[in-house]
């Protein structure tokens, strides 16, 4: 049994990366609890095990003395047995949380096990990982036992074991497949700015080159569009725009808004908002369907865009200045909508605030209508 014992822990670390010196003193304190039940001994002394590294035999003590028992063989085999079984069980865990901790905002691959309350269970080989339903896009479906790709989120150390948490809608996931599919992302030369996503719909993304030569969006695209169309094919047909980005506010929002053009732009910086002009043509294409291209882009520079036709700009400038002039007439000059002072066609960015323009869905629904 002394032998023994020395190679199951031995093998234990090799097979299952388990600290041996672990399981030693593990052994070492349960063979001595156990033991301390079935000898007289006073309460006060202690009872201590050793195991021998070289040989593997166990020896007791009390206090100072050795102790020499018929039933400490039996006792220590079953001990160890129990030990071993319950260590290797928690060091198993361990090694799972630590070797996915690690991994953390990385890409993880398994297969689809089985479906649980809506809740994919995914078989990762060692253990299992959950992408709950608030983390699955609503366009995916998936096969039991098909090949899944999904991103590290969250790793949990509970009772029963890790608990590994999966998305397939975080926008860092996008990210991690550009990084795959383009080496001069993964290699730091293109640098993703800013991403803003819409799970299973349209993603845009901003890129920047840090070397002159290389154009970012043509490397993020590919040769005929092959890296970007394996992104897509990744995500189930998510539309993806990848946008160039610019230290120009104006060129980095015009970009994020494409392939509507932009006729005019108010910026209001200490607000970190935009008044964006449109043509009567443009409106819906710079709105989006329900909202969605005005809302990524947003999101994508950091600013709140407002977006209004040209006609609905006039009537928000009338209705400023009429709020500007109060109950006095107005001025010479005012009539032809150049404001009080006849010089600046742009209200002042006090009466135009909020999303009273294109940011609301209706107009977007209404042109789309006519």
């Amino acid at each position: 049994m002394e032998n023994e014992l020395l190679t199951i822990l031995e093998q234990l670390e090799r097979d299952r990366g388990i600290n041996k010196e672990i399981l030693i003193a593990a052994v070492e304190a349960a063979v001595a609890s156990a033991a301390k039940k079935i000898w007289t001994v006073d309460k006060e002394v202690e009872v201590k095990v050793t195991l021998d590294r070289e040989t593997g035999k166990l020896t007791a003590w009390a206090g100072e003395q050795e102790i020499h028992s018929s039933e400490f063989g039996r006792i220590a085999a079953q001990t160890a047995k129990q030990v071993v079984i319950q260590k290797i069980r928690e060091a198993e865990k361990d090694v799972v949380f630590n070797e996915y901790s690690v991994r953390l905002g990385q890409i993880i691959s398994g297969a689809v096990y089985r479906f649980e309350r809506g809740n994919i269970i995914v078989d990762l080989g060692k253990t299992e990982a959950l992408i709950p339903r608030s983390e699955q896009s609503n366009k995916e479906e998936f096969r039991q036992g098909e090949r899944i790709r999904a991103y590290l989120l969250e790793v949990r150390r509970e009772t029963r074991g890790p608990q590994i948490i999966l998305s397939r809608t975080n926008p860092n996931f996008v990210k991690r497949l550009f990084e795959l599919e383009v080496p001069e992302i993964y290699e730091g030369i293109i640098e993703v700015k800013a991403i803003a996503r819409d799970p299973g719909e349209r993603t845009k993304i901003g890129v920047f080159s840090k070397d002159d030569k290389i154009d970012c969006v043509g490397a993020c695209v590919g040769m005929r569009g092959s890296r970007v169309k394996n992104i897509v094919t990744e995500l189930h047909g998510e539309k993806i725009d990848i946008v160039r980005y610019s230290d120009d506010i104006k060129e980095y929002i015009q970009a994020a808004l494409s392939p509507a053009e932009i006729s005019q732009m108010q910026l209001i910086a200490d607000e970190k908002r935009v008044n964006i002009i449109v043509d009567e043509d443009q409106l819906s294409l710079a709105i989006g369907k329900y909202g969605q291209n005005v809302r990524l882009a947003s999101k994508l520079v950091g600013w709140e865009l407002d977006i209004y036709s040209a006609k609905q700009w006039e009537e928000k400038q009338k209705q400023a200045q009429a709020e500007q002039a109060g109950p006095t007439p107005p001025l010479a000059g005012s009539a032809d909508g150049q404001g009080s002072s006849g010089e600046n066609p742009v209200p002042p960015a006090g009466p135009v605030t909020g999303g009273a323009g294109g940011s609301d869905e209706d107009p977007a629904q209404e042109e789309e209508e006519a």
